[in-house]
């Protein structure tokens, strides 16, 4: 019993005895290359959990881009892997950017004032909904090639329409595309017409690209068109009712398309006959629309478009096609 005892007591003393001391925390070390500033910009926004819809799909796009803006680098001039050493005033512009993504969850766009679509750049702020159409890379491709298969030849577009043009995006897009080219954009919000005014003037655009204030068609009269573009409101009641925190930092007007999400795409789609040319055809973004669409306009046949990102988005009609 005494040995047991003596054991126990061992035991007690070992148990109450002082802790063992802790390691010095070692201070973590800003970030000094681009690479290194990149990956503390992932860790960041991807702990933060925040969505990423806005021109970027992933932590890893989005760091790239915030990081490219506060170091003045364009994205083809941008490479994330770089070794460069980055210095103390652009390290702390590229880690306060961060901070305020997180902290306000504003789409990292507005927080720069800039958008790329095509590798074009475009100035954005909250009078806009950030531009992100599936209609950029379509208007770049092969669909609109002298070669090929094409839905209309590129000498052949005289006159675009856009509608719902916002930050006037795609019809600075189209003027580049169809240098021959003059386009008239549409848009019903005068804030939003005067961040396309902007940019038209940004890219020395004024004497092709002619903005117009109205309700889709009302302001061009009987004005016919070689191409209509069209990325309207088309966010339903159920997906307005559950925007996550980024697009609400949006304007409403740019994003709700009514119950069903196709009150303006309807619109678009019957009114458009009125201002085709014969050869003519509309070009519409419609996101998970299609099924109501072709419901609603049974007895027409779309020509439904994929890219990269997407599948059954974007629609094509001709002119033939809407008689």
């Amino acid at each position: 019993m005494a040995k047991r005892a003596r054991t126990s007591s061992r035991r007690k003393r070992i148990a109450v005895g002082k802790p063992p001391r802790k390691k010095p925390a070692v201070a973590q070390r800003a970030p000094a290359t681009i690479a290194d500033l990149v990956r503390h910009a992932v860790r960041r926004l991807r702990a933060a959990k925040l969505v990423f819809a806005h021109g970027t799909t992933d932590p890893a796009a989005e760091a790239a881009f915030l990081v490219g803006e506060a170091l003045g680098l364009p994205p083809e001039r941008f490479n994330a892997s770089s070794r460069a050493r980055v210095g103390a005033a652009r390290r702390d512009k590229a880690c306060e950017l961060i901070a305020e993504r997180i902290r306000t969850r504003k789409p990292a766009a507005y927080l720069v004032r800039k958008a790329y679509i095509q590798g074009v750049p475009f100035y954005v702020d909250e009078r806009v909904i950030v531009p992100r159409s599936y209609l950029g890379e379509l208007l770049a491709g092969d669909l609109f090639a002298d070669d090929g298969f094409a839905l209309i030849a590129p000498g052949k577009v005289r006159r675009v329409l856009d509608l719902c043009t916002g930050s006037g995006c795609l019809a600075i897009l189209a003027a580049m595309r169809f240098p021959a080219a003059a386009v008239d954009a549409v848009e019903l919000s005068e804030d939003a017409l005067a961040v396309a005014r902007i940019n038209v003037a940004q890219h020395g655009l004024e004497t092709r690209v002619r903005l117009w204030r109205g309700d889709l068609y009302a302001p061009l009269g009987a004005a016919r068109y070689d191409l209509i573009l069209a990325n309207p409101p088309y966010v339903d009641a159920s997906g307005m009712a559950g925007l996550p925190p980024e697009c609400l930092h949006e304007p409403r007007l740019a994003l709700d398309g009514g119950a069903d999400g196709l009150a303006i795409v309807r619109r678009i789609i019957a009114e458009a006959p009125q201002h085709l040319t014969e050869a003519g055809g509309l070009l519409c973004e419609v996101g998970r629309g299609r099924a109501a669409i072709e419901q609603a306009f049974a007895r027409t046949r779309f020509l439904w478009l994929d890219t990269e990102e997407s599948t059954g988005e974007v629609f094509w009609i001709d002119a033939k096609g809407l008689s």
